[in-house]
Order: structure tokens, then sequence, then C-alpha cells
């Protein structure tokens, strides 16, 4: 287990650097860990279990790590298992942004670092005067990475709580949250809002949950509904601009994800595939999709 740890953290050792201190560390079956996933989130460790038990081998006392259980009915926050505590919000960086964490937030901690390579990518497409619209949108990652190369950005997300936490990313970037737009509601509400008032963004990111139910009882399922989230958004996008679709359902073919993409909409789209960060080693469970218009 100690050699497999070692070979696990040689690896991502060149991707840890000033710039980016927040990694996979270990990623189940792709390091001979099943069922047991590493994240380092600048020098505290989160592990999180398929089964009951803590792991044997992933204690350490000189800095802070909590255990997160995956197979929970109800999702909660992580507990802390050894070393110093973490209490309050920390940041950490990722391609020199800095982003706020959170081990007391709940069962999701503020980020999801498979999207690291992707967020880099926002931020290098984007520049000064174009817009990016950026859906289910969480605490903004996203937007904080266009609005560093200099595009100005709507973050949507029904939580008030995780907008204002949006808000503080954009804060702790020397961002001012104020040249920004932020919208609470339900996505599907706003993009049809958008359309009819004919505003349009050059740039849109969808990843939205696998499931979800709006505030009206309407049942939104990636399987079967995400074209139509594809068809809303394609029409509040400006000409020659371009969307990132994303889900990790896993009941999802790579085949069937595209397929719902490009029957979208009545003309041709074009797709680029993109891998998930070389930190994940395992499932390849992420999927996500540049569709140019």
């Amino acid at each position: 287990m100690r050699d497999l740890l070692k070979a696990a953290f040689a690896a991502r050792n060149p991707l840890l650097t000033p710039q980016t201190n927040a990694l996979r560390l270990v990623d189940g079956d792709g390091d001979g860990f099943p069922g047991v996933v590493l994240e380092a989130f600048a020098d505290r460790w989160l592990v999180s279990t398929d089964g009951g038990r803590f792991p044997e081998g992933f204690e350490r006392e000189d800095l802070p790590v909590y255990w997160k259980r995956l197979d929970q009915h109800q999702k909660e926050a992580p507990v802390h298992v050894s070393g110093p505590p973490a209490d309050a919000p920390f940041l950490i960086r990722e391609n020199s942004a800095a982003f706020e964490i959170s081990f007391q937030s709940g069962y999701s901690q503020g980020i999801f670092l498979d999207q690291r390579d992707n967020r880099a990518e926002v931020r290098r497409r984007l520049g000064q005067g174009m817009r990016l619209l950026n859906t289910f949108a969480y605490t903004g990652a996203f937007s904080v990475a266009a609005a560093l190369g200099g595009a100005e950005t709507t973050t949507l997300d029904l939580s008030q709580p995780y907008l204002d936490w949006a808000k503080r990313n954009f804060s702790h970037n020397d961002l001012d949250p104020a040249g920004h737009h932020f919208c609470k509601g339900d996505t599907f509400h706003w993009l049809r809002r958008f359309a009819k008032q004919g505003r349009t963004f050059d740039a849109i990111v969808l990843d939205p949950p696998t499931f979800s139910r709006d505030e009206k009882g309407k049942v939104f399922r990636v399987e079967s509904d995400y074209g139509e989230l594809v068809s809303l958004a394609l029409s509040c996008l400006e000409k020659g601009g371009w969307l990132l679709c994303c889900t990790n359902c896993r009941k999802l073919s790579h085949f069937e994800f595209e397929r719902q993409i490009s029957n979208a909409s009545t003309k041709r789209l074009q797709l680029r595939r993109s891998e998930m960060p070389d930190d994940f080693t395992g499932e390849p469970y992420l999927k996500s999709v540049w569709v140019q218009a």
C-alpha cells in the first residue's frame, strides 16, 4: 500500500506548482485503491470512500485529514479524522486563481477539481469585451476563470448562498463583482427569458446536475433532457459563439451525450471532446464537449 501511495504521489508531483495546489492525489482503481479517492486542497486532505470504513494508511498528524462517505443516503459534510482541524474556509490556488474551500459547507467543498483543464481553456478563449453565461454555476469557478481572461460574466444558480460564495471568489481574485451579473433562479427559466429579451452571449457553460426538480415540480434528467437545455442555450448564443457541455452522468455514454447535443439544432454543430485532467486516472466519468455553433 505504501508503494502504491508513493507511486500515485510521484505521478502527480509535476502537477503541483505554486500556481496549482489542489489536485486528486489518488483516483480509485486508477491508482490501485478501489473505492478510495484522495484530494489535496492546499495541504489539507479529503478522503472519499464508497465503503463505511476509513482506509488504512491515509491518516496524517501534520496536516488536516477529512473523510467523506459516498455511500450515505443523506449526503453529509466530511468529518475530521486526523491532524489539526480545518474549521474555517480557506483558499486554494488553481492556475494562479484563488478559490474559497470549506469542509463545513456540506457534501460539496466549493470546487470540482475535474473541471480544472476546462476552466483553463475558458480563460484562454475569452477576452476583453466577450460575454460568458455560466449556468448551474455553483460557486462560480468558470465565471472567475472567464473574468480573469477579461470577459463580462453572468453567473446563474438556484442558490443565493452559492451566488454569494461566487461573489467572494471574484473578490479573492481582485475582481469586482459589481462589474458582473449574478442571477438567482432556474436555468431553463432564465434561458427563455434571455432569448425573449434578445440577450446573447459569446460563450455558455452547461454543467447541470444529473437530476433536478424545479420550483414547479418539473423533473430534469440528463439522460433524456440535455438536448432541450442545449436548444435553449443555442437560442441565446451569439453568432460564432460556443458552448461547453458537460455531464458526470455515468448512465450516459459519450455517443448518446453527443447525439443529444447534435440533435438539439437543425444546423450542423462542430463538436470536440475534452479529456479529464491527468490526475484523474480512474473511470473517465466526466463528459465534456466543446460545441461551435
